[in-house]
């Protein structure tokens, strides 16, 4: 009796065999690294852009891309020698377990607010001979090598990570299961849709700093700032605010591009570096980006950390009062007056009393004066004031909020040092800069007032939403409104700086 296997078996042992092959066989590929160089790409006029980070982290079997085009080839190219070609690549991560499981140790800083506090405390530690290096696994974190550990504060912790897996990209197809190394390499002459969203053309997998892998697209200045103009300053802001969102956004982009060095590309997606995500621009974008093409803001012939936010409430701020950092001399504490002959109402707001009677003061003085949170209040109670606290490691459980307390305001009048007083036990937190919107996260802004209404209730009287520093979108956009050219905008916000073409800077 003659037996035949039926098409499921065949399959399945197909794929077993291809598995075994493909693990067997990957160190006999001849080595074809795929060169990513970060500097060049940027003097091209390209940013590597992280737009899936961690990939693999949180997985229980697997985790996958696919990679799918129309009518043109999509080339797979691996650094272990695979190439591959076809209209769809689905690409998956799996946790495949060590033989042999092994301990790995390093130094940590505890988590820190922003990019800004991370890079601070790096340059300390440089000039002290180390060599940190910074990274965001969850948050901002510095991490040195376990010999530095009699070198270093308390802020560092000795982390121990047993490593008792990896996590391997394959590459199946119908009747293929490859093994990949990275970094990978996904291109292709048409547009290429991921898990069903268009994206671009050019991608690479890329493994990070903590085993798991990130999702990179290369992508142009250009390009990029089409996908980040519509969600950083919105599609219907007039034409020259546009203008000068694309020039900011360009420049700090350009800037912070060794963000992400510890990961091998230049940006995140997320408001950790500046929004993006994949977008059809509309004719005022496409000429905003066209008419500055290129153009970044320096100060002495270098581009500058063009920082921007949402609303600085009448008056910006300058760079060390909204993280522990140094000024830049571009960055200054200045009101944003509209009216100029009202100037002489504000002297200083740098004293409690002061900053009321400057928040309580005709709002049509300033530039962008309609943001709905040029002005605000917010209303809490000790017991929300203590969960933030709990949650963010700085109180118990049986801790009460005794007294809130502003110990230093900066020139702009924002709080740089804000005192808790607790019992139960007697206890003091003190929140610094960017820590205190971190902990306290229903502040949109450091610029407030505190009142106590009674036993349990405060109230923070405030203006403005982000840290303040550089352009305020609000205020750029009433600008526009009335009238100003992008350069004047820009000139508003940004001192002693220039407007230069970025590619005769690299030259």
């Amino acid at each position: 009796m003659r037996y035949f296997l039926k098409p499921i078996h065949v399959f399945l042992i197909s794929m077993t065999f291809f598995l075994y092959l493909s693990l067997r066989n990957s160190v006999g590929f001849a080595e074809q690294i795929i060169d990513i160089n970060l500097d060049k790409e940027i003097k091209r006029g390209n940013f590597l852009i992280g737009l899936k980070q961690y990939l693999g982290k949180n997985i229980v079997n697997e985790e996958s891309l696919i990679f799918q085009t129309d009518d043109q080839f999509i080339n797979v190219e691996s650094s272990n020698g695979l190439k591959h070609q076809s209209k769809r690549a689905k690409i998956v991560f799996k946790k495949i377990p060590l033989e042999n499981p092994y301990i790995f140790q390093k130094l940590v800083s505890k988590p820190l607010a922003s990019y800004e506090s991370a890079k601070k405390q790096s340059e300390i530690l440089e000039k002290q001979g180390l060599k940190p290096i910074i990274t965001m696994p969850s948050h901002w974190e510095i991490w040195l090598p376990i010999e530095n550990k009699d070198k270093v504060t308390q802020n560092f912790k000795i982390r121990r990570t047993t490593i008792s897996h990896q996590i391997i990209p394959f590459l199946i197809n119908k009747y293929t299961f490859q093994k990949l190394d990275g970094p990978i390499s996904v291109m292709s002459d048409e547009v290429i849709k991921i898990n069903d969203i268009n994206y671009g053309k050019n991608f690479y997998i890329i493994k990070d700093s903590y085993g798991t892998w990130t999702l990179v697209q290369k992508i142009s200045f250009a390009k990029y700032l089409k996908g980040v103009l519509p969600h950083e300053i919105g599609a219907n802001s007039p034409l020259e605010a546009l203008k000068a969102q694309a020039v900011i956004a360009r420049t700090w982009a350009i800037y912070n591009s060794n963000r992400f060095a510890a990961d091998k590309f230049h940006l995140c997606v997320t408001t950790q570096c500046q929004v993006y995500k994949p977008h059809i621009a509309n004719k005022n974008i496409e000429k905003a980006i066209i008419d500055t093409q290129n153009k970044v803001l320096v100060f002495k012939g270098e581009p500058i950390n063009a920082f921007y936010h949402a609303s600085n409430g009448g008056i910006s701020a300058s760079s060390s009062e909204s993280w522990k950092m140094s000024d830049y001399p571009y960055l200054t504490s200045e009101f944003d007056f509209m009216n100029f002959e009202k100037k002489y109402l504000y002297s200083s707001v740098k004293e409690r009393e002061a900053l009321k009677y400057f928040l309580q003061s005709d709002k049509n003085n300033f530039f962008g004066k309609d943001h709905h949170l040029f002005r605000w209040k917010r209303k809490v109670t000790d017991k929300e004031i203590l969960n933030l606290l709990q949650r963010n490691a700085l109180a118990n459980k049986n801790s009460k909020i005794l007294d809130l307390k502003v110990i230093k305001r900066g020139t702009s009048g924002r709080v740089i040092k804000l005192e808790i007083s607790q019992v139960n036990p007697m206890s003091k937190v003190t929140l610094v800069k960017d820590d205190i919107r971190k902990a306290l996260n229903f502040l949109p802004s450091n610029l407030f007032i505190i009142d106590k209404l009674n036993d349990n209730l405060w109230v923070f009287t405030g203006g403005g939403f982000g840290h303040g520093v550089g352009l305020s979108q609000s205020g750029a956009i009433e600008m526009a409104k009335i009238g100003y050219p992008y350069q004047k905008i820009l000139k508003q916000y940004y001192k002693k700086t220039k407007i230069l073409n970025f590619m005769n800077l690299v030259k």
